[in-house]
């Protein structure tokens, strides 16, 4: 079982987007998938309700019960656990951090969200947990992600080669409780996530079953 904390001290980074698509880009390749709610806003746990569908799983829990949640889905079969952390929680993104084996940082390509990343940043040297920022809502046209990029490298942390456009369908699909490549499967957005999907999965080696694969 592998598992990755999506980790950001700033609100409205697309923490709960990148991980229940995540999650659902898993589901539809083949593998037991569970996310752990560990915002008390519930975003992805609402999300998950109004999907009405058993996976993935979608639990909401505190930092403290984490450990033996991670020890239950591990003997359940888990082969990919995505913590959804909250914002301006130190200790518990230092917590989940800590169990994970990637962090992903989400980043919006804004001077205020390249200044908030240091601090998430900070966390994961603290954990000691390799990790890689995220570009989230990203224009399609203008230098805002070269720029983005730069700043990033100036931290000496990985940006994921896959970015995430400001997209529609990212927003939409949410509200219906569908990942976006099960809400337009041929698309940009559907494109990107599973660009992202699978270059995770190259990084901590995981396999998908092929005979399940939809996209």
């Amino acid at each position: 079982m592998k598992t990755i904390t999506v980790v950001s001290q700033k609100g409205g980074a697309g923490k709960t987007t990148i991980a229940v698509n995540l999650a659902g880009m898993a589901v539809c390749r083949g593998l037991q998938c569970a996310v752990i709610d560990l915002d008390p806003q519930s975003s992805a746990k609402a999300w998950h309700d109004i999907r009405g569908q058993e996976s993935p799983v979608v639990i909401s829990s505190q930092s403290s019960r984490l450990q033996e949640i991670l020890e239950k889905a591990d003997q359940n079969g888990a082969d990919l656990v995505i913590l959804d952390t909250a914002p301006h929680s130190e200790t518990a993104a230092l917590a989940s951090a800590r169990l994970c084996d990637l962090i992903l940082i989400p980043c919006r390509p804004s001077v205020l969200d390249l200044k908030a990343i240091v601090t998430s940043i900070d966390l994961a040297a603290l954990s000691r947990k390799e990790a890689v920022v995220v570009l989230n809502g990203v224009p399609s046209r203008g230098v805002l992600a070269a720029e983005a990029s730069a700043v990033i490298a100036g931290y000496g942390v990985e940006l994921a080669p896959a970015m995430l456009g400001y997209r529609a369908a990212f927003v939409h699909s949410l509200t219906i409780g569908l990942s976006v490549a099960e809400y337009e499967q041929v698309s940009k957005a559907a494109e990107e996530i599973t660009e992202l999907f699978k270059w995770i999965c190259l990084k901590l080696g995981i396999k998908s079953n092929a005979q399940e694969e939809q996209i």
